[in-house]
């Protein structure tokens, strides 16, 4: 037995102190939560940073796409298909709840922190253009749920034997109007255009798409079983805090802006404050069925601007970015299979699904931002980006997955639309706004967006 040998058995011994009940939940104590959670990082934020990388350099990605590809990576797309053992003693699934819980703490921290980058200004002027383009992106994917229902459900284990019609309608336009918030918001901070308009009004109009899908999902849950209080407390409670939020919210937390304003920086105190009316709002969100981004999002919209600002991201904003997003993206991949679309009449409904996802998405936020009186560039770049669904798809389909509403086919099938549609986001926003802008003077040569444009 050689050297290299002799340390990956130690290496699994300590893993795997349990031997072969190993994929036993009561094996498990506190110290080996705590040993496979240090080592998870550590691969994580390596394999992210290598793959992200390799995205900016080769494939014109931003970083953010290279992490979701990374997450796949690490899951059994890849890693569990070659090296099952490896993956296995990395990532044993009893592990995977405590990955979870940071996840969720990334996603939630980086949304409050894209919610703190969010111009009122901006959207108030693009008010008309934010609310055509939102409803297009949510009645057209729907409408086009109505024919391909049927025929999916028609297809053995694709949905769950026994769904309705109007269930597997309403879960379908969801996974369609879906569009990537967390990608989306990444890919607009890092071509410089959280400020602009043209930003503003994407993120606004896919935070509404988003929290829609969201509310018809807990519709689904209650018809199908959850009961009618899911769907009841979840578009209630989000209406009325959105509207409190938006109507008291700047005014409540006005102080903590001047309290860092008269110090000259972000006090322990004041930022401990911060991150709890952080956590409560991603929490009460939560409880109520949406999700916590939007809780997390919406307390960063309400935030004070200036000064405050600015020392909130320079203390959150990298440990967000660095250490606590790629879990997100990793525990999503973890959960994917690419390797259950195996025939070629399976390959074809998945290529269908796809041609309708951005035929719905694209083509109907383009027509929304047109008619609304924006320019055809900007129009092109609000569909490009509108078109991406990212992590928020694979949320959702995990939710359904698990809830018995599809099946694994499926599953895979929105996988695969949710990362074709991502990928694509950058190169197609490129391509028809990106260089001309940069060549009209929009835009500068790092894409940053010049203010004399916002």
């Amino acid at each position: 037995m050689n050297l290299v040998q002799q340390a990956w058995l130690a290496l699994t011994d300590v893993l795997n102190p349990h031997g072969p009940a190993v994929n036993s939940a009561k094996s498990y104590a506190p110290f080996d939560f705590s040993i496979h959670f240090f080592l998870q990082l550590a691969v994580i934020i390596l394999t992210c940073r290598v793959v992200g990388w390799l995205a900016r350099r080769f494939l014109k990605q931003p970083q953010v796409v290279g992490e979701m590809i990374a997450g796949v990576l690490l899951g059994p797309s890849l890693l569990g298909l070659f090296f099952p053992g490896l993956q296995d003693a990395i990532f044993p699934k009893d592990t995977r709840n405590v990955l979870y819980v940071g996840a969720q703490l990334g996603v939630g921290l980086y949304m409050f922190m894209v919610g703190l980058t969010l111009r009122l200004d901006h959207f108030q002027s693009k008010a008309k253009s934010a609310a055509a383009v939102s409803a297009a992106g949510i009645l057209v994917p729907f409408l086009l749920a109505v024919p391909l229902a049927p025929v999916l459900m028609g297809v053995t284990g694709l949905f769950t034997p026994g769904i309705s019609q109007a269930n597997a309608t309403l879960f379908l336009g969801a996974c369609i109007a879906l569009t990537a918030f967390p990608m989306l918001a990444r890919i607009i901070n890092e071509n410089g255009l959280a400020n602009s308009s043209l930003g503003t009004l994407a993120l606004t109009a896919g935070a509404f798409d988003d929290a829609t899908s969201w509310c018809v999902l807990a519709i689904v849950l209650a018809t199908f079983g959850a009961g009618a209080g899911v769907a009841i407390i979840a578009i209630g409670g989000a209406i009325l805090y959105g509207a409190f939020m938006l109507l008291f919210g700047r005014r409540l937390l006005a102080p903590l802006g001047e309290a860092v304003e008269r110090r000259g920086e972000m006090s322990m105190q004041v930022l401990a404050i911060t991150m709890m009316l952080f956590c409560l709002s991603a929490f009460l969100m939560d409880a109520i069925g949406i999700h916590a981004i939007f809780g997390g999002f919406l307390m960063g919209a309400c935030m004070p601007r200036g000064k405050f600002v600015e020392e909130l991201k320079q203390k959150v904003e990298p440990i967000a970015v660095v250490l606590l997003l790629p879990m997100f993206f990793t525990y999503s991949g973890l959960n994917t299979r690419m390797d259950m679309v195996n025939s070629v009449s399976l390959l074809l409904i998945a290529l269908v699904v796809l041609f309708v996802s951005i035929l719905a998405k694209f083509g109907a936020c383009y027509a929304a931002a047109r008619l609304t009186g924006e320019d055809n560039r900007t129009a092109l770049g609000i569909g490009a980006l509108m078109n991406s669904r990212g992590l928020m798809e694979l949320i959702i389909i995990n939710i359904g997955l698990q809830k018995g509403i599809i099946g694994p086919t499926l599953f895979s099938m929105l996988v695969l639309m949710a990362i074709v549609t991502t990928v694509m986001a950058t190169p197609l926003f490129e391509a028809v706004y990106g260089r001309k802008a940069r060549r009209d003077g929009v835009l500068d040569a790092e894409g940053g967006q010049r203010l004399a444009a916002a």
